[in-house]
């Protein structure tokens, strides 16, 4: 690739270049196709409000955009419109609230410029973005060609790059000869990042493998102390607004279990919560009671689940009752599964570091359920505990609202259900 191409590949993708685009096509164009330039140049104080808070929203739906993206996810462009309303509604809301002056009509007329911006972006620019990887075939740094959207770049010799590359891959525990050491710096002094391979794959997979947490410092999987406390007075706040809405769906689905199959409504099972505690952990009951078996679903077929314990299990509208768990601190919104005493002393003896994933509150939705859905086999419990692990070491309010967009898809999909 010339010169003059790596340039304009930069400056396409560069977030300056979106910003500065973007800015005008959803600021500055509605405003002159609205106002003229008059309008623009000398506006009054409603005009001024509109603009200024336009311009925070696409702002920060940009921000959020590239945050929410920056994680491991196939179907990006389901974030755009859910993000884009949440800003521009907050700004409505804001506006209202406090009583301030503010156009309607270009607030909505910036609102599809910005969902009309995004969407272009994606489909024409991000979705069609594959990342260029170099890897120094030194050590245990090996391209991963099953992982979509990256294309891999053999280094065969230790000179200046004529391609573009996004990132360098390399294992940086090996012996690194002298002549690689120096074509690294020079990368780095060119601003082209350089990766251990554990860490890139991390964030290219969404997973820590098991065998790296043995080689880690454990430091580096400590979750902020800040966010927990944020996230548990966020867990009360959104509790405590859900309850009134969530009594009548709860009186509804009680006497439709009721209905169905002999027994009480609420299930009641051990579980192994935060810092290893026990707690009771309450749900919908969607089996048939003293059905034996064993202590975990087998399949979505398992003959113990009753019909509209079916139903229930598939929107897991079955784990609604578990809001009152969020209220007494015992779980959270987000974060690990919590599992069985039974399960938990199993993946205990043959997983290793299983017990660090009760390092945070465990969730009614999580990393793990997101991407791989229900897992009880040790197999799959394995990778389940990796994207566990992945949560842990990226907890943050971003990856949070991730999880949020997901599970809300799932409600409508079944996804992973058993």
């Amino acid at each position: 690739m010339k010169q003059a191409e790596l340039l304009s590949h930069k400056l396409i993708y560069s977030r300056t270049f979106q910003f500065f685009s973007g800015f005008f096509f959803v600021v500055l164009l509605p405003s002159l196709l609205m106002w003229k330039v008059e309008g623009v140049v000398s506006p009054d104080m409603i005009k001024l409000n509109s603009q200024a808070g336009v311009a925070c929203a696409f702002s920060l739906s940009l921000v959020s955009l590239h945050k929410l993206m920056g994680f491991p996810e196939a179907r990006k462009a389901l974030y755009i419109l859910p993000t884009v309303l949440a800003w521009y509604g907050g700004l409505v809301f804001f506006f209202f609230a406090f009583r301030f002056g503010y156009s309607v009509y270009y607030i909505f007329y910036s609102f599809l410029a910005a969902l009309l911006f995004f969407y272009f972006t994606y489909f024409t620019v991000v979705r069609h973005v594959f990342y260029h990887i170099a890897y120094l075939p030194l050590g245990r740094a090996e391209p991963h060609p099953e992982l979509p959207g990256v294309r891999w770049i053999k280094l065969e010799h230790a000179e200046p790059l004529t391609t573009h590359v996004d990132a360098i891959m390399t294992d940086l525990h090996a012996s690194i000869p002298e002549h690689w050491q120096r074509f690294l710096a020079a990368c780095t002094l060119q601003r082209i990042p350089v990766f251990h391979y554990k860490r890139l794959m991390e964030s290219l997979t969404g997973r820590v493998k098991i065998e790296y947490v043995s080689e880690n410092e454990f430091g580096s999987l400590q979750p902020s102390v800040v966010y927990c406390f944020i996230k548990r007075a966020a867990d009360i706040v959104l509790a405590l607004c859900l309850l009134p809405v969530l009594v009548p769906v709860f009186v509804v689905l009680t006497v439709l279990i009721r209905c169905d199959s002999k027994g009480p409504a609420l299930f009641v099972q051990k579980r192994v919560g935060y810092g290893g505690r026990l707690f009771n952990m309450y749900k919908f009951r969607s089996m048939h009671v003293n059905g034996g078996g064993k202590c975990f679903t087998e399949s979505s077929q398992d003959p113990r689940i009753t019909k509209v314990g079916k139903v229930l299990r598939k929107y897991r509208l079955d784990e609604l009752p578990q809001v009152l768990n969020v209220l007494k601190g015992e779980m959270s919104f987000i974060g690990p599964r919590p599992e069985s005493c039974e399960l938990s002393e199993w993946y205990e003896q043959d997983v290793p570091f299983f017990s660090y994933r009760h390092i945070v509150r465990p969730g009614i939705s999580g990393w793990a359920q997101v991407k791989q859905g229900y897992a009880a086999e040790l197999d799959g419990m394995k990778k389940k505990l990796e994207y566990d692990f992945f949560y842990i070491k990226n907890f943050s309010l971003w990856l949070d609202i991730l999880i949020v967009y997901k599970t809300i898809r799932i409600l409508f999909t079944g996804f992973g259900a058993r």
